[in-house]
């Protein structure tokens, strides 16, 4: 069941922002905060992302980046002479 929510003290030109934002995109400003606080609520946290990101070892090392680079951008100007 859907729910309201309700801020308040928002300053003056944070609600002119938004406004000026909602009028690009050619919508009101409630449904420009309804876009926002649905992506906001899809999103994990920091802490969250962090857990499941430091979980992944990674199976590449810097040293194999860094050579897969060298032989994309092949030889260095400065190195023929």
């Amino acid at each position: 069941m859907p729910k309201t929510v309700q801020i308040r003290d928002i300053d003056d030109d944070v609600y002119a922002g938004l406004v000026r934002r909602a009028a690009e995109e050619g919508i009101t400003v409630p449904e420009l905060l309804r876009r926002e606080a649905t992506r906001l609520a899809a999103r994990p946290s920091i802490a969250e992302w962090l857990r499941r990101t430091g979980r992944r070892p990674s199976q590449v090392s810097t040293a194999d980046v860094l050579a897969d680079l060298d032989a994309w951008r092949g030889e260095w100007p400065d190195a023929r002479r």
